[in-house]
């Protein structure tokens, strides 16, 4: 039957441990066993060799060798054999300078020459070999046997048998196996477990599987148009896709860093390390409006997603003032229909040249107001943007101004950047001036030009920002304005300068925030400070903004279309 390789990791490295685990014990047990019946083999040579010594030493051996002759019952043949039944020996054999046994384990054989050269112990060497004599195989040792005057007159030969030898090492393998069963049991074991671990971890993931996984991976993250970041436990960053990095202005090399040292300080940092709380945080990073979401990972990380929101905040910002204008048209029909009331009336009462001077009264109030704000700001969208907010305004019951120092040419690089942050203060002011009513709202208006530098300025009648607020207002996601539900229409206003403040989560405290990246964009700053009988004025200061000759950057057809 065919054995199949498994298909999950997780059975695939089981599989491989044992087989290594396997191999690495039997290996270990040969090459264990190799030395130790080499060593067996030693001890025995080294025991026959220690015996041949003893019996070589016994001086009454030498004295009978030289005496007497070689016969069975001699005595060096029962010398010899006293000492081979204490030792445990398979022979000692006593010979003279002939090779002649003079004793023998078979009697039979004393008297008659060595089955092996001799010459080397007789020469005075020690002797040590395993070897096949006339006894079969053993382990012998060969000694010089001297006289009292020290010379050589014969050798002892001492044999051990090769059965005990191999029997000591036949009782040392179940000993060896059993410790090798024991530990490949205990490597089974640690394969299981570490298998078990790798199939939680990988989801029963087959090895084929992983490849195209990472393939989907990689093509899924950078081919998003969400960003996405991830962290490990100690926070460092350990992925960011190509649309995080456009977003966040992160270089590839990032990953392995912390945030902080490839973010600059603020709530974007703060938010992506986790130290704000919330789903859907509102933040702005590089002039845009992002929306962040951070989910912990079960290895102690994170993963943080982004959303690039600033077209969305741009459209609710035109949705909302187009809303306004639709109010203030209202405001003006229901203001013009009174008027035409009043004129009828006047002509009803025969009161003609009060009609007539009437009717010239509203118009010249109506055009005298509009072109003070063209004759002061020449750009198109900026003097439109101004009209559209004195309409607004003027409904709520607030007076906007423009300043007598006003004076801005057509010589804007990009008016949509002034518009939103003339936009965004004007709105700040009136939320303001709204919430804090006084005698005589106004909220004055300011623009001026310095060389190719655009100044603005918004002050109003409200409450003003305490001084240790003033830093806090530009911060994205500060806002006064109390909690509103997600489908509020002012989700995505701008907030309101009031004495005290709150961080909101949703769609709140971009206004500020934008101003201020977009004038840093620039290279320039935006602050707040308090006006001389109550309230705040904001300056905004934007060098580059203005061309440095008086030609237009931009036209308009004339259906109002820039090109």
């Amino acid at each position: 039957m065919r054995i199949r390789w498994p298909r999950r990791v997780s059975g695939q490295v089981l599989a491989a441990q044992l087989s290594i685990t396997a191999g690495v014990m039997v290996l270990a047990t040969a090459l264990f066993l190799a030395p130790l019946s080499s060593e067996i083999d030693n001890q025995a040579m080294h025991q026959a060799l220690a015996i041949a010594q003893t019996t070589a030493a016994d001086p009454d051996i030498a004295r009978d060798l030289a005496a007497t002759e070689p016969t069975p019952k001699g005595p060096v043949q029962r010398a010899a054999e006293r000492i081979r039944r204490a030792t445990g020996a398979l022979y000692i054999v006593v010979m003279d300078s002939r090779g002649v046994r003079w004793s023998h384990t078979t009697t039979a054989r004393i008297g008659e020459h060595v089955s092996t050269d001799p010459r080397e112990a007789l020469s005075g060497r020690e002797v040590l070999q395993i070897d096949v004599g006339t006894l079969g195989r053993s382990a012998r040792a060969k000694v010089p046997l001297h006289a009292r005057d020290g010379r050589i007159i014969g050798a002892v030969s001492v044999g051990i048998g090769y059965g005990s030898v191999r029997d000591q090492l036949l009782a040392a393998v179940p000993r060896l196996l059993l410790y090798a069963g024991a530990a490949l049991g205990v490597g089974v074991l640690a394969a299981i477990a570490v298998s078990r671990h790798l199939r939680r971890r990988t989801h029963g993931v087959a090895f084929a599987d992983i490849s195209a996984l990472l393939d989907e991976r990689e093509a899924m993250l950078h081919g998003i148009r969400e960003g996405v970041v991830a962290f490990d436990r100690q926070g460092r960053i350990r992925l960011v896709n190509d649309e995080a990095g456009r977003l966040l202005g992160i270089l590839p090399n990032a990953t392995g860093h912390t945030l902080e040292e490839s973010l600059p300080p603020g709530r974007t940092t703060d938010v992506l390390a986790g130290r704000v709380d919330g789903a859907d945080l509102l933040t702005v990073s590089g002039g845009r409006v992002l929306v962040a979401n951070r989910m912990p990972t079960k290895d102690g990380g994170a993963v943080a997603t982004l959303r690039d929101r600033t077209e969305l905040e741009l459209l609710g910002r035109e949705l909302d003032s187009t809303r306004g204008l639709l109010d203030a048209l209202r405001a003006q029909d229901h203001e013009h229909a009174n008027r035409l009331h009043t004129l009828l009336g006047l002509l009803e009462l025969g009161l003609h040249e009060r009609a007539a001077q009437f009717v010239a009264e509203l118009t010249h109030a109506r055009r005298a107001s509009a072109e003070q704000i063209s004759e002061r700001v020449h750009d198109p969208l900026l003097s439109a943007l101004l009209v559209g907010k004195s309409a607004i305004v003027a409904e709520r019951g607030v007076a906007l101004r423009i300043s007598p120092s006003t004076l801005l040419p057509a010589r804007v690089v990009d008016p949509r950047d002034l518009v939103t942050v003339l936009g965004n203060l004007i709105d700040n002011a009136l939320e303001a001036v709204a919430a804090h009513p006084s005698p005589a709202p106004s909220i004055e208006v300011e623009l001026r030009a310095e060389g190719t530098t655009a100044v603005l300025r918004v002050s109003d009648t409200g409450p003003g920002v305490p001084p240790g607020m003033r830093e806090q207002i530009f911060t994205e996601g500060w806002s006064t304005k109390p909690p509103a539900l997600p489908s509020s229409p002012e989700a995505g206003g701008p907030g309101a300068h009031e004495g005290s403040a709150t961080v909101t989560p949703r769609g709140r405290g971009i206004g500020l925030a934008l101003v201020r990246r977009l004038a840093e964009r620039y290279g320039g700053m935006a602050r707040v400070t308090a006006r001389a009988g109550g309230g705040a004025v904001f300056t905004v200061v934007l060098p580059e903004a203005l061309t440095g000759n008086d030609t237009p950057t931009h036209e308009f057809t004339a259906a109002g279309e820039s090109r």
